[in-house]
């Protein structure tokens, strides 16, 4: 994994599917400079909640102030995925959306899970992968996507542009 440097503020996208896949384009497109014969894929997650976007928590207080907001409540996590090659001069992107269900979180839960330190650095202030995982009662939708990369959708579209294919020992 090669992280792209690129300004994310810059994107003031308003529709969370228009942001997550523009911000993926641009981390995707950024590293697909310095390896034009590789299919490069880039994503970005964001989750969202009455129709505002989460990012990252800057602090304690901001990560509290989320997980309070996400508690007994059921939130959209969008994750936008790119695929770029530029020698062949394909690009390609998409976003997927999964619900999320938390489960009801009590001041003594949410104080002990910042205390984690697992929330900073994650949009919506959890990692479903990890600990967070005790948070959420239920998804509807693709688990992978939560964690930050629809795996199933990307495979997919890899198959269908034929970078990848299935032989007799597995995709290849």
């Amino acid at each position: 994994m090669i992280p792209a440097d690129i300004d994310e503020e810059a994107v003031v996208e308003a529709d969370p599917a228009a942001r997550v896949r523009r911000l993926a384009e641009a981390k995707a497109m950024r590293i697909a400079e310095d390896y034009p014969a590789r299919w490069v894929v880039g994503a970005d997650t964001v989750v969202v909640i009455d129709g505002r976007i989460l990012g990252k928590p800057a602090s304690e207080k901001d990560a509290k102030k989320m997980l309070m907001r996400l508690s007994g409540r059921t939130h959209q996590v969008y994750t936008g995925y790119a695929l770029v090659c530029t020698a062949q001069e394909k690009r390609f992107s998409e976003a997927v959306c999964t619900d999320v269900r938390f489960k009801d979180l009590n001041d003594h839960e949410i104080d002990w899970y910042v205390h984690t330190g697992e929330p900073f650095d994650k949009a919506g202030a959890y990692a479903i992968q990890g600990i967070g995982t005790f948070l959420v009662k239920s998804i509807s939708g693709s688990y992978t996507n939560v964690v930050g990369l629809p795996v199933c959708e990307v495979i997919e579209r890899l198959i269908a542009e034929g970078v990848v294919g299935w032989t007799a020992e597995g995709l290849n």
